[in-house]
């Protein structure tokens, strides 16, 4: 169990959302206090089917995701999710008490970004969802810049004349 002091020591201000998802009340529970104490906004979903009508209403920045839950397991709903243009590039992270390699690495398979294993450590899930978050958000930085940079590129190209194989041959 988590205090409020070891809660309050990694506050931050960040207004991400994130989705969690299990079949099991207490971690619903105990994962929606954790994540709310420390800034972040939370839905739930106690099954994938819910996960997955959640993320087509409003798609969350980041989903925690159990593996083992009824109707639609965890690899299901990763697999979905990362089939959809719309969803694929939502980082997935595995919250699960399966701890063999094997779960872990069909975790990966399917597109998840980390895996953490049950029983958790409250700070060490904060820990890799802020982790998470700034990659993910440096990655839509970095993919605007590009963008930014090849209208800049076209234009130049318009206005001068040039094209980039001319450029590369002189």
């Amino acid at each position: 169990m988590i205090s409020n002091n070891s809660v309050n020591s990694f506050k931050k201000n960040v207004s991400a959302t994130i989705l969690v998802v299990d079949d099991s009340p207490i971690n619903l529970h105990l994962l929606n206090r954790i994540l709310n104490e420390t800034g972040y906004a939370v839905r739930l979903a106690g099954d994938g089917k819910l996960a997955l009508q959640s993320v087509k209403t409003e798609p969350p920045d980041l989903i925690l995701l159990d593996i083992m839950m009824p109707i639609i397991d965890g690899y299901e709903v990763c697999s979905q999710l990362k089939k959809d243009p719309e969803t694929r590039n939502i980082p997935v992270i595995f919250l699960s008490a399966k701890g063999e390699v094997f779960d872990k690495m069909k975790a990966f398979d399917l597109g998840a970004v980390d895996y953490i294993t049950k029983p958790f450590a409250p700070e060490e899930v904060v820990a890799r969802i802020d982790c998470q978050l700034r990659i993910w958000q440096l990655s839509k930085e970095l993919a605007e810049q590009n963008n930014l940079l090849q209208e800049e590129l076209e234009e130049l190209q318009k206005s001068d004349g040039y094209n980039i194989g001319e450029l590369q041959q002189q």
